[in-house]
């Protein structure tokens, strides 16, 4: 099976994959190739899940900036 790259991933998926790679590597059962391999793999997830959060952070950024004047109210009274 294909390994997609971890840009063309969604966020939940790289971290998914992230995470298995850890128990793998933690485990400690793998060749040294194959563990070099898992890390190379692992570096690349994280840092494609870190420009996904800093994308997400600068498109909320914006959107809060854009609606400075909108006035905020509890979520409470919002319901009522």
């Amino acid at each position: 099976m294909a390994t997609k790259k971890p840009e063309n991933m969604s966020f939940e998926a790289t971290i998914e994959e992230l995470d298995n790679l850890v128990d793998q590597l933690e485990n400690g059962d793998l060749a040294l190739d194959d563990a070099l391999k898992k890390f190379e793999r692992g570096i690349a997830l994280a840092r494609a899940s870190q420009a996904k959060l800093t994308e997400a952070e600068q498109r909320v950024s914006i959107l809060l900036s854009d609606s400075d004047d909108a006035p905020l109210s509890d979520f409470s009274t919002l319901a009522e």
